[in-house]
């Protein structure tokens, strides 16, 4: 059995679990710690962690270290959140925990926060053939995920965390009557969102994750005396906010046990649970009591041992495809584009030496080569480029979208060049492999020049003197093999090689 640990540096405070892979692939908890170090006490009111929280956290990871030897760990996996991401100073206290502790620290976007969440539901409640809505409330972010039959159709990240909003509204009157302005104006985008994605198809489940979340479900036992600490519905909600909203913190720690951490936070996240679900018309929240922590333990599991119903390559393709629906692409044209592709790189590894992980980066820039027609048929590889850049695909990192984007705006016409910023902002190691990949994308769309689908199979293997580019398919092929003439001088020029294509 093999032994894993995942850490959540939040807003709020940090967590770790530690599990173990057991012999049917599943993930067990073994220890659980959650530490308060408030990093966005810092980051989202002066910019900047101070050195007595930065110490804080330090400190906190010399625990994790410890726990993580005890156990054996054989790999861990950190990540961080809202507050990070927006410190100035995040990445130098990264490489200090680094240094003094060995654990590397991954800043995560909130798209793949929402992913990783919506991962830990899936191992806790049944989504198959459910509209589902999942509402995650972090110390300075809070998600918002639509998913259909257990894969996400949409998520968005808003900036009213609770931690977030308790310094925003620090020492403002009439605290209560500004977060309910504040939030609403938020829980009604969330509306439109929702509308717009589902339209009139009814929301079988809404799924409440956060630390704050469980503890109003543990309020629920208190107060209205529930069997459950699992469920909260919108009528008991409404109760909640108004009886929290007329207590001092003080007041809250004394009467329902809570720590001092929580019981300042508790309000705004319960007035934003309470907005969001007015305004998405749902009657009560299913609490799993599973959060971002669990979904990086079971993610990491998964790049170990491949047994997760959901594999990250399916989720970016799923939301790939919906992109390309929703920009009203070629859908045979673009999935026989990225078969193709595909074969390609297989085909050519003596040349290209990427990695195979690399491969899907292709895939999806073959699948996506054309939703700029959305826009204008003129330039559309460059349009594109811009939807990539203003559609995070969920599952992929922004520095693997940023390579996808690139290889979209490539497909035709221009080579790579320094002149595009977006091509310069890469690093040298990636900009090389845009550059073949692009070589790549346009021997594939050419081979489907004609959106009819009539190249089926491919076969690209090295001759004595040169590389040779056979086609297989219906009719005679001479407008592929015409068309692929044309555009092959890329991929001669990258790998210092004739082509020679024959049918």
């Amino acid at each position: 059995m093999q032994n894993i640990a995942a850490i959540d540096v939040g807003s709020n405070a940090m967590r770790m679990v530690v599990g173990r892979i057991v012999y049917d692939g599943k993930v067990e908890a073994v220890e659980n710690l959650r530490l308060p170090v408030r990093l966005g006490q810092d980051a989202f009111t002066t910019g900047i962690i101070s050195e007595e929280t930065s110490q804080q956290t330090v400190e906190a990871f010399q625990r994790f270290r410890k726990i993580a030897d005890k156990h054996k760990v054989d790999k861990i996996r950190a990540i961080a959140t809202s507050a990070m991401r927006e410190a100035l100073n995040g990445n130098l206290l990264l490489d200090r925990i680094a240094r003094q502790t060995g654990i590397e620290v991954e800043i995560i976007s909130g798209e793949e926060e929402a992913r990783l969440i919506h991962l830990a539901a899936t191992q806790s409640v049944n989504l198959k053939n459910k509209q589902a809505l999942l509402i995650d409330i972090g110390g300075g972010s809070v998600e918002v995920t639509l998913s259909q039959n257990g894969k996400i159709l949409s998520t968005e990240s808003y900036n009213m965390g609770t931690v977030r909003l308790l310094n925003t509204l620090g020492g403002k009157k009439n605290t209560v009557l500004t977060f309910h302005h504040l939030v609403r104006e938020y829980a009604e985008a969330a509306r439109h969102r929702i509308d717009r994605e589902i339209g009139t198809k009814k929301i079988d489940l809404c799924i409440g994750t956060g630390g704050n979340i469980e503890e109003m479900g543990r309020l629920r036992q208190k107060f209205f005396k529930g069997e459950s600490d699992r469920l909260l519905t919108l009528e008991e909600l409404d109760k909640l906010v108004e009886t929290l909203s007329k207590m001092r913190v003080e007041e809250r720690i004394r009467k329902f046990k809570l720590k001092p951490d929580r019981a300042d936070v508790i309000l705004p996240a319960s007035i934003v649970l309470q907005m969001i679900a007015h305004e998405a018309k749902i009657k009560e929240v299913a609490i799993p009591n599973v959060g971002l922590k669990d979904g990086v333990l079971w993610d990491l599991a998964y790049r170990l041992q491949e047994n997760v119903s959901i594999s990250p390559r399916e989720q970016v393709w799923a939301s790939a495809l919906r992109l390309g629906k929703k920009y009203q692409f070629d859908q045979e044209h673009a999935k026989s584009v990225a078969l193709l592709a595909g074969r390609l790189f297989d085909q050519s590894h003596n040349l290209h030496d990427l990695e195979n992980e690399d491969r899907l980066l292709l895939e999806l820039g073959a699948l996506l080569h054309d939703i700029g027609h959305f826009i204008n048929t003129i330039d559309h590889n460059k349009h594109g480029y811009y939807i990539l850049k203003a559609n995070p695909l969920m599952g992929l990192t922004e520095n693997r979208q940023e390579i996808v984007a690139n290889i979209i705006l490539y497909h035709r016409k221009s080579m790579p060049s320094w002149q595009d910023e977006g091509f310069r902002s890469l690093t040298p190691k990636d900009r090389i492999m845009v550059t073949k990949l692009s070589a790549l994308m346009r021997l594939a769309d050419a081979l489907d020049v004609s959106h009819t689908g009539c190249v089926k199979e491919v076969q690209l293997e090295q001759q004595k003197d040169f590389w040779q580019l056979r086609l297989q398919g219906k009719g005679d092929l001479m407008l592929e093999q015409w068309t692929l003439e044309k555009r092959q001088k890329l991929f001669q020029e990258i790998f210092g090689v004739k082509l020679k294509v024959v049918v």
